[in-house]
């Protein structure tokens, strides 16, 4: 007893509360830009059933390709902590600049992709024709911000990796608050600006044309590019970075430090992309079914994100301290850092479990008033409940291999459930059912197969790091 209790004191709490105090801020920044999401979300809903359908059809294209664009920079993280934890702070500048580079160019790849491809796939899904025209529109006027976005993402990154996580909370909070107010403006126009000061507004201003998505695509660009060029003064500018000094020389692009970075990152992009097209995926089979389901889809799928946020940033944060004790060369302590990461990611899989069932249908309630919408939603929230736990392991012993930098492996892991498990058992169940139990479950059966996914990945994922962290191994390879 007295060893357990030795062991709590001397490396479980002290472990946890440094897991803590760099999650925590990366909690806040998450649930801030998640919350620009929801922010739209609710506001193109209570403008009309096609404006939040568009959105969140072409929240379905662009969060993907934002998030496949976050993940590659998060290759970052991992590079810049065993840098950190090995005191080879020269070798950060020219690391971080290889990703400002790899992100200029995701960047403005997404952007033209948003701008111009997009008619051909809502036709290829039978997205109906009022909901395409809405959403192409709402995605063109967006497309801009993902090079501000990318350019954030990077350097945030690196802010992470250097163990200074506070900087992307406030930044974020900064781009929310700019959201927000734009947001309603263009969104609603003179109208809305009447309902909420009164009559007693200029003639200009009480004329100001209802935008509608196509606003809220504008604000969200707008939000992206303020954090983008907020974070880069703050990483010019603040003290915590001085010993990097890394806008001192720009380093130009070189074989060497890409070639590292994208075998880092890139398989963190692939396995992040591929998830959340999981749920891209499912929006877009289910455009057919009309937008009563692709609302109640979006709301249940838009909450469930604002949970995820605190087992993804335990994730992030864990990545850290596991990249941070390798760099030290201390492999064995990293084994254990990683163990009591993926511990606690299951108290906060009871927490989310537990917010889930007991506020899903008042939450519901704030993102629309349509009665139908709400019913659907709220079953969807049911089914959600089940699979917190397999959903906050598998991104906790995701994030704890990162640390490691084995990522391929996980890639492959993820393609495997996301999309064979995961979609190809609820295109199945959606479609044509459970055979003799029962009939096509339509989105139902595609949240059934999330299940069915997440609990797949977490397994394998687990096999993986119990595995990788026992192997000896030099923790500049990735594997």
């Amino acid at each position: 007893m007295s060893r357990i209790a030795s062991r709590l004191t001397t490396f479980y709490w002290p472990e946890t509360r440094q897991l803590a105090s760099l999650a925590l801020p990366i909690c806040g920044a998450q649930l801030a830009q998640e919350g620009m999401s929801v922010v739209d979300v609710m506001m193109t809903g209570h403008q009309s059933a096609t404006a939040l359908a568009a959105v969140s059809v072409g929240s379905s294209l662009w969060v993907p390709l934002m998030l496949f664009m976050t993940g590659t920079m998060m290759g970052v993280t991992p590079i810049v902590a065993q840098l950190l934890g090995g005191r080879r702070h020269a070798a950060i500048r020219p690391a971080v600049h290889q990703a400002l580079w790899v992100a200029l160019l995701l960047g403005l790849i997404s952007a033209g992709l948003l701008g111009f491809a997009v008619r051909p796939i809502f036709a290829l899904m039978q997205v109906p024709p009022d909901v395409a025209e809405a959403a192409s529109a709402y995605l063109a006027a967006l497309a801009p911000g993902m090079l501000g976005v990318a350019l954030f993402q990077a350097l945030r990154a690196f802010s992470d990796g250097m163990n200074h996580t506070r900087p992307s909370l406030w930044i974020s909070l900064i781009g929310l608050g700019v959201n927000i107010p734009i947001n309603y403006v263009l969104i609603y126009g003179g109208d809305g600006l009447v309902a909420l000061f009164g009559h007693w507004l200029p003639d200009f201003l009480q004329q100001l044309p209802a935008l509608g998505a196509v606003g809220c695509g504008i604000a969200t660009a707008v939000s992206m590019w303020t954090m983008a060029i907020a974070l880069t003064l703050y990483t010019r500018l603040g003290h915590a970075y001085r010993a990097v000094e890394l806008w001192r020389r720009l380093s130009w692009p070189n074989w060497r430090g890409l070639r590292e970075l994208t075998a880092v990152g890139l398989p963190i992009g692939i396995a992040i992309f591929v998830e959340v097209t999981l749920f891209t995926l499912i929006a877009l089979f289910i455009a057919s079914l009309g937008e009563i389901t692709i609302s109640a889809h979006q709301v249940a799928f838009s909450y469930t994100g604002i949970l995820f946020m605190l087992p993804l940033s335990l994730s992030m944060a864990l990545t850290v301290r596991v990249g941070n004790t390798l760099g030290q060369g201390r492999p064995e302590m990293a084994r254990k850092v990683a163990g009591n990461g993926v511990a606690i990611s299951l108290v906060t899989a009871a927490i989310n479990s537990t917010l889930l069932w007991v506020t899903g249908r008042w939450v519901i309630s704030l993102y629309t008033d349509n009665a139908e919408v709400q019913q659907l939603a709220a079953s969807l929230l049911t089914l959600a409940v089940f699979y917190q736990v397999s959903d906050s392991l598998q991104a906790n012993l995701a994030g704890a291999l990162r640390g490691y930098k084995d990522t391929r492996i996980v890639m492959l892991i993820t393609v495997l459930s996301y999309w064979c498990v995961g979609l190809g058992g609820g295109y199945w169940l959606g479609t044509y059912g459970a055979g003799p139990v029962s009939g096509p479950l339509g989105v139902h059966g595609y949240w059934i197969g999330l299940i069915a996914g997440l609990s797949t990945a977490a397994a394998l994922l687990g096999w993986r790091l119990q595995r990788i962290s026992r192997t000896p191994r030099n923790p500049s390879v990735a594997a």
